[in-house]
C-alpha cells in the first residue's frame, strides 16, 4: 500500500502484469502496405477481446467501430458528472519490423542482475543497458529472442484497463467521466484515418505509448513519407548496351544519396533524419519508401525538397530513366497545440509529483496516435509504459514501471475530477 496515495501497488502490479501477459499473445502485427483500416485481421481479435473485457468489468457504454476503434466510457462518480471528461489512448497493433506471431513472454521474478540469454544468440545484458541493470531485485517480462514482446503498446492497454478496474473496485476514489480509446494501425503512421472524432467528449487525452518510468512527452517529430517510383527501360541484358535502364539500380542509387549523417543511427535528441524503410522492384519498375522526420516543420519540408533533388540527380545518372516522388503527410509535432492548453501538462506534472514519480520531459523521436489527435483538436501528451528496446527481439518491460504508469493514470483521473465543470 502506498501511504501517500492509499493505492495498493501489489494489486495494481497483479492487474497490469496479468493483462499484459494475455494481450501479448495476440498476433496484431500491422501492415503499412495495406491502406485499409485495420490493415490486418489479428487486430480485430484483440479489439473484440477488449470489448468483452470492458463489458465484463461492468462498463455499459462500449463500442467497436467499423474500423476497429474501441471506445468506452467510465461514468463519473456521484456529484462529479459535470467535470470535464478525460481520455486515455493506446494502440492495438505491433510493428512489422520483427516477427510478432507466437510471442512467448518470459517472466523473471526478482531479477538477479545477470545477463539473460535469449534464442538466436541474443541476450539482455545489464552491462550494456543501464535501464535493465536498474531493475535488479524487481520483476521483468521479456521476449524470448524469436519475436518482439509487444510492450509497444500492449503495456499501455494493460495499464489503462488495470486503472479502470481499480477505480471500479475502489469507489472511494472520486472521478469525473473517463473515455478509453484503443486504436488500430498506429505503427503504420497513418494517423487515425477513420477515427470517429465526433464521438469523443474529452477536452484532453493522454497516450500511454512511452518508455521508461518518468518519461513524459509533449512534442514529437513532424512526419512525412516519400514514395519514390523509378521507371527504367527493360531489354534483354545481352543487348542492353545504350538501351537498358535498370530501375532497381536507380532505386539503389537514390538510397545511397540519402545522407548517412542524417539517418536514425547517426542522430539523437532534436536532430531529424531520412529513413529508407523499404526498397523493392525489378529492372523496369522499382520503388523506395523513405520516412522523413524533423521536429521543425520547415526542416521536414526541406528534406522533402531534397528528395526531389535526389530524383533529378538519379535521372541524370540514368539517361532515359524517370524518377517520380510523392510526399505524404503522416503527422505533425504536437508541441504547439499542447502549449495552447497548459492545464493538460499542469495536471500531468502534478499527478506525477503527487505519487512520487520523478519525471523528465523529452521529445518523442517518433510519434503516437496522440500526435494526430492533438492536430485534430484534443491535446494529447504521452506517458511512459515501462517498455524498453521496442521493435526488437530483445524487448522487455519492467513490472514496477508498468505499475507506476497505472498509478499515474489513476491519479490523473482523480485530478481531472477536481477540475472546474466543463
Amino acid at each position: 500500500m502506498n501511504r501517500k496515495t492509499g493505492i495498493d501497488e501489489a494489486i495494481i502490479a497483479e492487474l497490469v502484469a496479468g493483462r499484459f501477459l494475455r494481450y501479448v499473445r495476440y498476433w496484431t502485427t500491422s501492415d503499412r502496405r495495406i491502406e485499409a483500416t485495420p490493415s490486418t485481421p489479428g487486430q480485430w481479435d484483440l479489439a473484440k477481446a477488449l470489448v468483452e473485457e470492458l463489458r465484463g468489468l461492468g462498463i455499459a457504454e462500449v463500442e467497436l467501430t467499423a474500423h476497429c476503434y474501441v471506445i468506452a466510457r467510465l461514468p463519473a462518480s456521484a456529484a462529479r458528472e459535470g467535470r470535464p471528461a478525460v481520455a486515455f489512448l493506446a494502440h492495438l497493433d505491433t510493428v512489422d519490423d520483427v516477427p510478432g506471431k507466437d510471442v512467448k513472454p518470459q517472466v523473471v521474478k526478482n531479477y538477479d542482475g545477470r545477463r539473460i540469454e535469449l534464442a538466436g544468440g541474443l541476450a539482455l545484458d545489464p552491462q550494456a543497458d543501464a535501464a535493465l541493470a536498474a531493475q535488479k531485485g524487481r520483476d521483468l517480462i521479456h521476449a524470448d529472442g524469436t519475436t518482439l514482446l509487444g510492450a509497444d503498446d500492449k503495456a499501455g492497454i494493460a495499464e489503462i484497463l488495470a486503472a479502470v478496474e481499480y477505480l471500479l473496485t475502489h469507489p472511494e476514489i472520486p472521478h469525473g467521466p473517463v473515455e478509453i480509446i484503443f486504436s488500430p494501425d498506429e505503427e503504420t503512421g497513418k494517423g487515425l484515418p477513420e477515427f470517429p472524432l465526433e464521438r469523443i467528449r474529452s477536452r484532453a487525452c493522454y497516450t500511454l505509448d512511452g518508455g521508461g518510468e518518468g518519461e513524459l512527452e509533449a512534442e514529437c517529430f513532424n512526419a512525412l513519407k516519400g514514395e519514390i517510383e523509378c521507371t527504367g527501360r527493360a531489354i534483354h541484358p545481352g543487348y542492353g548496351r545504350g538501351i537498358l535502364v535498370n530501375a532497381a539500380l536507380m532505386a539503389a542509387a537514390f538510397a545511397m544519396m540519402l545522407p548517412r549523417s542524417e539517418s536514425p543511427e547517426a542522430t539523437d535528441a532534436y536532430y531529424g533524419y531520412y529513413n529508407p524503410v523499404e526498397i523493392r522492384g525489378n529492372g523496369e519498375k522499382a520503388f523506395l519508401e523513405v520516412f522523413i522526420r524533423d521536429f521543425d516543420r520547415a526542416g521536414a519540408q526541406r528534406r522533402a525538397g531534397a528528395l526531389d533533388a535526389f530524383a533529378r540527380a538519379v535521372e541524370a545518372q540514368f539517361p532515359g530513366g524517370r524518377v517520380h516522388v510523392t510526399i505524404k503527410n503522416q503527422y505533425y509535432n504536437m508541441k504547439e497545440r499542447i502549449e495552447k492548453s497548459p492545464e493538460v501538462m499542469r495536471i500531468l506534472k502534478k499527478a506525477a509529483a503527487n505519487i512520487g514519480i520523478e519525471f523528465t520531459m523529452k521529445p518523442i523521436r517518433g510519434g503516437t496516435d496522440g500526435s494526430r489527435l492533438t492536430e485534430l483538436g484534443i491535446p494529447t501528451p504521452n506517458i511512459f509504459t515501462g517498455g524498453h528496446s521496442w521493435h526488437s527481439r530483445t524487448e522487455w518491460a519492467a513490472v514496477s514501471e508498468m505499475t507506476a504508469a497505472c498509478r499515474l493514470v489513476i491519479e490523473l483521473i482523480r485530478l481531472w475530477g477536481e477540475e472546474p465543470a466543463a
